[in-house]
């Protein structure tokens, strides 16, 4: 563990003016990012007593092992500089506005030529826009229920919408008059983009004007005797009006404010805000935030704003988090720099921004109501952290015991094989750390040379930690991209424990990888799916781990879930390479059309949804080609009365003791996005 005092900068040597710093580990990772009127006021800080310092400063300072700082003109430069770098290196010291939970969006994909209304969760896109978030996923498939009849905008995802164009034939919903089917022609690009336009101005708080236009309507056709149209728009009518009564007026003068508020502890805090667009509350959100140091709610308020309307696309007006930015935020406490960031917000906003604690009014009385739901999200993060923390940390020293390992596992990898007799040999590498998925660092691999499961294995976890001294040796040389940048590297960090699916072969190949390579210090271990029974190098029998134990339960986690990215995987290549058999002996297409087709579409299925006229657009392939392919892979036809015998999937999640409280992954569920490795 690095003393602090051993890369203290010199006496004098830090400037007294306003700048950003960052923390490096050892091995040149930036760990930490702060900003600071005074950058030798703040760092000093740093470097006293040890003992006195924040639990998590105190962590960040011993785990460090350099400091370096840059000089900026004003405060606003050290705020953009401060975001720029925690995007640019993610430091694992730094506040991150993680969920409590995932909030559903109700999200308008204008980036498409028909845009499509749906709900959606998880980062925000650049080209599409957002409402919401919403408490649940229901509340905005009922607001989509009661507002399409109105704006018939279509709801279907593309392969719907591509397939009824195909037919001539709409879905339901165009049947029933909730959705104009633009698939099928019955209004043009243009309307139905139109249609899209009146329902984000209606969604963005612009109600009134449209409730009075449809009045007009409605009145104009009961004059004209269209007794018919006049019902349909009073109907209409009724639907925005019963829309409205769901979201409750807050704030009378129709105020676009943003009110957030804050409940915490010393290790962690929670913040709550409700978007208030219109004077009516269009969305809440909640994160749970760690505080590396001991910080005032003022601080915390300069976090949240730094990160969640930093970053403001100036197209869209939207900050990464997927927030623009209000006329007014309302904060419970304002920070010490509360003019620097009302500029820093006025700049990203492009216009006047209020930034203030509310006193007296409604807008205190919706502060205090936030304040509530933030100490209840609080509440319940507490009962979870606690259950939470325990099982891991007892997972984890577990480990340590039955494996005597010198330290706790921090940080744990695991790797799978997976292919059928010997084709298509894939593997995959999942990553937990401090007993959680990090699914950022998943890994795939295409095995060449594997004939078997050892083969593959080893030539797995040579290339995997090949790699590692490679950029560990990158990071070293001075003149080296790596350490100038000081950017994460993709295999830069080794785990302190490798678990390897199998018994002892797998664990044998592994071993003997890591001696090749001259590796000493990464512990190695097998799971073994018939009795769950854990192998280690050169022992001849196995480590027995009880069968109620955290530790046994972590690693049958980590092996399903190595074995689920690994299956899903495979199943992606053995598609892709029966596309290539089953395009062999198309007459006049090569190698170049067939990967030209392979890059369009990617897989069977897509290509067989495929026109003509699509596979023409790809170069080189003319229209008879294009009729040779479609002939060439299309299903063969069922005799009535026949099964269908097509080839499913058969390979299934190992089966044993799942963790408790948690559900297997299944062969269902969707494949996380993983890189693959050269």
């Amino acid at each position: 563990m690095p003393d602090p005092s051993t890369y203290r900068p010199a006496v004098g040597s830090i400037p007294e003016s306003p700048g950003v710093y960052k923390f490096r580990d050892p091995n040149g990772r930036v760990i930490y990012v702060g900003k600071a009127k005074s950058l030798r006021q703040r760092l000093n800080s740093y470097f006293a007593d040890v003992a006195g310092l924040h639990p998590r400063t105190r962590q960040m300072v011993t785990t460090a092992g350099s400091v370096e700082w840059t000089v900026v003109g004003t405060e606003v430069e050290a705020l953009q500089l401060e975001y720029n770098w925690i995007k640019e290196f993610d430091p694992r010291f730094n506040v991150r506005y993680r969920d409590d939970k995932s909030y559903p969006s109700l999200a308008v994909t204008l980036n498409e030529e028909y845009p499509r209304l749906q709900v959606m969760r998880g980062p925000k896109k650049k080209g599409v826009r957002y409402f919401g978030p919403y408490a649940h996923a229901w509340a905005i498939r009922e607001t989509l229920d009661t507002l399409t009849r109105v704006f018939p905008a279509r709801t279907c995802s593309n392969g719907v919408f591509k397939r009824a164009g195909q037919i001539g034939r709409p879905c339901l919903l165009g049947y029933i008059g909730k959705c104009a089917a633009p698939c099928v022609g019955r209004v043009s690009a243009d309307e139905h983009r139109a249609i899209v336009d009146d329902f984000c101005d209606f969604m963005a708080g612009k109600t009134e004007s449209m409730i009075k236009r449809l009045e007009r309507e409605m009145a104009a056709a009961a004059e004209s005797m269209e007794y018919e149209k006049a019902a349909r728009l009073r109907d209409d009518l009724g639907a925005l009006r019963r829309a409205l009564e769901k979201q409750a007026v807050v704030l009378g003068d129709g105020t676009d404010a943003d009110v957030v508020a804050f409940a915490q502890d010393e290790l962690e805090a929670a913040v709550q805000v409700f978007h208030v667009r219109g004077g009516r509350v269009r969305g809440q959100r909640g994160w749970i935030v760690d505080k590396v140091e001991a910080v005032t709610t003022g601080e915390l308020v300069e976090q949240f704003l730094l990160q969640v309307y930093g970053g403001v696309d100036e197209q869209t007006g939207v900050g990464e988090a997927g927030e623009a930015v209000p006329r007014e935020v309302l904060v419970p406490e304002l920070p010490e720099d509360a003019d620097v960031y009302t500029e820093l917000l006025e700049e990203l906003r492009g216009g006047r921004v209020s930034l203030r604690v509310p006193q007296r009014g409604d807008k205190r009385s919706l502060l205090e109501t936030v304040e509530r739901n933030a100490k209840e999200a609080f509440a319940r993060h507490r009962v979870k952290r606690a259950s939470d923390l325990t099982a891991r940390s007892l997972a984890l020293s577990e480990l340590q015991e039955a494996l005597e390992l010198p330290d706790a596992p921090l940080r744990i990898e695991c790797i799978d094989i997976s292919h059928v007799q010997g084709t298509n040999v894939v593997a995959s590498m999942v990553v937990f750390e401090d007993g959680l998925a990090k699914k950022s660092d998943y890994r795939r691999f295409s095995v060449a040379q594997g004939t078997d499961d050892t083969a593959a294995m080893a030539e797995v976890v040579r290339r995997r930690f090949a790699r590692h001294l490679k950029e560990e040796a990158d990071r070293r040389d001075e003149q080296g991209v790596a350490a100038e940048e000081g950017r994460p590297r993709r295999f830069a960090y080794p785990p302190n424990l490798l678990v390897v699916d199998g018994g002892a072969p797998q664990v044998a190949a592994a071993s003997r990888s890591l001696t090749e390579l001259g590796i000493v210090d990464v512990a190695v271990c097998g799971l073994a799916k018939r009795m769950e029974e854990v192998w280690l190098p050169g022992d001849s029998d196995p480590v027995i781990l009880p069968r109620t134990s955290e530790a046994l339960y972590l690693l049958q986690r980590v092996r399903d879930e190595a074995h689920r990215f690994a299956i899903t995987y495979h199943r992606q290549k053995r598609s892709t390479s029966m596309l290539v058999s089953m395009l062999d002996d198309v007459p006049g297409l090569g190698e170049t059309r067939r990967k030209a087709l392979m890059k369009q579409f990617g897989s069977l299925k897509r290509l067989r949804a495929a026109t003509v006229d699509e596979l023409t657009a790809v170069p080189g392939i003319g229209r008879r080609t294009a009729e040779a392919v479609q002939a060439a892979i299309a299903l063969p036809a069922v005799e009535e009365g026949q099964p269908d015998d097509g080839a499913t999937e058969s390979t299934t999640a190992p089966q044993g003791p799942a963790e408790r409280g948690t559900p297997r992954p299944g062969a269902g569920e969707t494949a996380e996005v993983g890189r693959v490795a050269s």
